[in-house]
């Protein structure tokens, strides 16, 4: 199976990685060509332009930082992904976008003789970079067949969400509960320094508690740290709760927590820089009660201990999937 590969960021890049090392045949290409360069020399073959890659490959897996440029890349009229799609290849959307703009290009390329399924990754990217992520993936379930061994030399737990725009819809939802998390532990840990409690003992104190989670075992690390490093960064979050804001807002949902989670990333850029890591959102508490939260004994980056392995597809305990299972 021949794998394209558009959009080699600190995500696409390490994704792209477990495709070629797991032997597959991989092009890859990129606005900025040196960050195709340690893949090319792995073995994969840079890609002239979107049109040829989906021309010669069965899987094109997109990975960009907005809806905006995923649209770019495949509606460019001379060389975008449309003008050269052929019967049956496979347009895999791995970007964190809204599903109503998933829906219409996926319909694009279902027009024009392709297949689309919109399959983002969550778990960071130290698991990007080993194959142990988890991967959300919504299409028809002949679709999903037909990708699934390329998704699982990228992810450990592939859950087939249903139809396509599925995924994207239940991704920027995941994504809003891990800013939340974010923004409650820098409460918490900005509390605990000015309450006069040690900081280790403080992680170790939520890690083993109810107050446990993902965001805390990974970003409290590096917040403890300084480095505040996660490889995502300000602009990132605050498009990806704003997607989320509009899914509730096209379900008429009036969330209350969500738009104060807005103003307060917004805030965090204005001061910082849209750039700045996310994780650096606790620098707006630390400078009003002028304390530092900081520890020693912990990474500056997070880096996944779990060795490689093969990757499987979840099966949720639905009524509908025991159907389809048995």
């Amino acid at each position: 199976m021949h794998v394209g590969f558009i959009g080699l960021g600190n995500v696409g890049s390490k994704l792209a990685g477990s495709v070629i090392r797991n032997s597959l045949r991989l092009s890859v290409l990129d606005l900025d060509l040196r960050a195709a360069d340690p893949l090319v020399q792995q073995g994969a073959t840079l890609g002239r332009n979107p049109r040829q890659m989906a021309e010669d490959c069965d899987v094109l897996i997109t990975c960009l930082p907005s809806p905006a440029a995923s649209a770019a890349v495949i509606e460019n009229p001379d060389e975008g992904v449309l003008a050269g799609i052929t019967s049956g290849t496979v347009w895999a959307e791995m970007s964190t976008t809204d599903e109503a703009e998933v829906l219409r290009l996926g319909a694009k390329i279902i027009n024009a003789g392709g297949l689309a399924v919109d399959c983002p990754v969550s778990g960071g990217c130290h698991r990007a970079a080993t194959g142990n992520i988890a991967i959300l993936a919504g299409c028809d379930r002949s679709t999903f067949d037909k990708v699934l061994p390329v998704l699982t030399t990228m992810g450990r737990r592939i859950l087939h969400t249903g139809e396509l725009g599925t995924a994207s819809k239940l991704k920027v939802m995941t994504n809003y509960l891990a800013t939340a998390n974010l923004l409650t532990l820098c409460e918490a840990l900005v509390t605990s320094k000015a309450s006069g409690l040690d900081l280790a003992v403080t992680y170790e104190a939520i890690k083993i508690s109810s107050g446990n989670s993902f965001v805390h075992e990974t970003e409290s690390q590096v917040i403890l740290n300084g480095s505040r490093d996660i490889n995502f960064t300000m602009d990132l979050v605050l498009k990806d709760i704003g997607l989320f804001q509009q899914m509730a807002e096209r379900a008429g949902v009036p969330l209350e927590i969500s738009p104060l989670m807005i103003d307060i990333m917004k805030d965090g850029a204005a001061r910082y820089g849209e750039r700045e890591g996310s994780p650096n959102i606790i620098r707006r508490l630390e400078e009003a009660c002028n304390v530092q939260v900081l520890a020693d004994g912990f990474p500056a980056q997070m880096i996944d201990d779990e060795p490689e392995a093969p990757g499987y597809e979840i099966k949720p305990n639905t009524a509908s999937s025991r159907a389809i299972y048995a």
